[in-house]
């Protein structure tokens, strides 16, 4: 009994420790902008991982995987190398925890002291049991975690940190799923991150509390709006559920089941966008709005739960620790895995090597 005492006071008091950062941050980004500037601009131009950093996983079993993965290749000059194949069969949306130990193992005895994250082509498999197969790979299969999917999750060593290197500092290869229900827009995704290391936009980041009070645990913590002159930013901090026919997108961050008027919107390349709700990782489900459809009006990459994760703000990116790491140059998969503080729910989704703010 004692033990188990212990362990709840220990959850209790990193819980608080997380909130307690987060909120100084925020604090420290909300106060005025010209603080805001100086703390992004602290880690500018701190180095971002690079195409030989990254291995692409294809399904040989999957033509579109196979096509795409070698149309990344090309797309980003990643070594020929770094292509790894494996088996899967076609259309499961879940690989059993023994399964994908295997896959694992397979893949990261293939993998060189150079590659620090890996993306996964292909759209199935995305869970792990009640893992997403993002967080399977890249911290190993949480099965503690499925015992009862609303119990708060594991701390990653990676929160918020100052590394470009996850897997010499941290052990971890951090990794991104890359769908391909369709090779033409799986190749579109592509090349809107390419595009956007290219030149720096007038952009806005959306960040919206909305009606649905329990998916906006995330609205706490959200900065003032304001400028960032040096990175060309507005940020837009509403009290909304949508926004529509604006065409500055870069960052996009609400608590929905389903978004309405994405239609109407132009992200630009290299924008991230997600919703907090229950089921945004289950790509190819129903119940609720999949992630998927961000990627399909334009969004570069996108993040959502893959088994029902309560609404704690840890289980999904924080978004002034997105912007963070994004607008110091980081790229997408960087700043996405830094933002998730328990990301075992979490599915990482686009293209990892977007970096616009580079």
């Amino acid at each position: 009994m004692g033990i188990y005492l212990l362990t709840y006071i220990g959850d209790l008091f990193r819980f608080f420790l997380q909130g307690l950062w987060v909120a100084c941050l925020c604090i420290g980004l909300s106060a005025n902008h010209s603080f805001a500037e100086q703390e992004l601009l602290k880690t500018s131009g701190r180095p971002a991982l690079l195409p030989q950093n990254l291995a692409v996983i294809v399904n040989d079993q999957d033509p579109k995987s196979v096509e795409v993965g070698q149309y990344y290749l090309s797309a980003r000059n990643i070594p020929p190398e770094n292509l790894i194949k494996v088996s899967l069969p076609l259309g499961a949306r879940n690989i059993k925890p023994e399964a994908f130990s295997a896959l694992r193992e397979q893949v990261l005895a293939l993998l060189t002291p150079q590659i620090q994250a890996v993306v996964m082509v292909w759209t199935t498999p995305y869970t792990v049991s009640c893992n997403s197969i993002t967080a399977a790979m890249t911290l190993g299969y949480d099965a503690a975690q499925c015992e009862k999917t609303c119990a708060p999750g594991k701390l990653s060593k990676y929160f918020d940190a100052n590394s470009n290197k996850p897997y010499d500092d941290f052990g971890l290869r951090i990794s991104m799923l890359l769908p391909v229900e369709s090779v033409d827009q799986a190749k579109a995704l592509i090349d809107r991150g390419v595009v956007s290391g290219f030149r720096m936009n007038e952009a806005s980041a959306y960040l919206l509390n909305t009606s649905d009070k329990l998916r906006s645990t995330r609205a706490p913590f959200f900065p003032k709006a304001g400028r960032v002159v040096s990175k060309k930013l507005e940020i837009r901090t509403l009290n909304a559920d949508l926004i529509e026919d604006k065409h500055d997108v870069m960052f996009y961050f609400t608590g929905l089941t389903n978004v309405n008027g994405l239609s109407s919107l132009t992200f630009l390349p290299g924008a991230l966008a997600d919703h907090l709700t229950s089921a945004g990782g289950d790509l190819l489900g129903t119940s609720q709005m999949s992630s998927l459809r961000w990627l399909d009006a334009g969004a570069t990459a996108s993040y959502g739960a893959v088994s029902e994760p309560c609404n704690y703000w840890q289980k999904f990116p924080n978004p002034v620790v997105v912007l963070k790491h994004y607008l110091a140059g980081e790229t997408a998969i960087e700043a996405y895995w830094k933002s998730v503080a328990w990301p075992a729910q979490g599915l990482f989704i686009g293209e990892p090597l977007a970096a616009p703010y580079k």
